[in-house]
């Protein structure tokens, strides 16, 4: 219960405001100028992009836990940290 808080968190942050959810998964990428130019297209064209952003990113977040880290690089996706799943590196602490 505790993993799928932060996801329900984030998807409700996007379904208000897109470009929120995605700068909440990338940060300041080119990922989030992205969506704010589809954003300001176009409602719905920013709401597709950034729950698609945020598929890749829990996927592989998930993927990472599980020990499927895929190698193939998501198109589209521009942020490293969405690309990793949010973590960064794949060393032990």
């Amino acid at each position: 219960m505790s993993d799928a808080l932060p996801a329900i968190l984030i998807v409700l942050v996007t379904i208000l405001c897109p470009p929120v959810g995605v700068f909440m998964i990338s940060g300041c990428s080119a990922d989030l100028i992205i969506n704010i130019c589809l954003t300001l297209l176009g409602y719905i064209p920013g709401h597709l992009h950034a729950f698609y952003l945020e598929y890749v990113y829990f996927d592989r977040r998930e993927k990472g836990r599980l020990g499927q880290i895929g190698s193939d690089p998501a198109p589209g996706v521009y942020s490293d940290n969405i690309q990793t799943g949010g973590t960064r590196g794949y060393g032990t602490v």
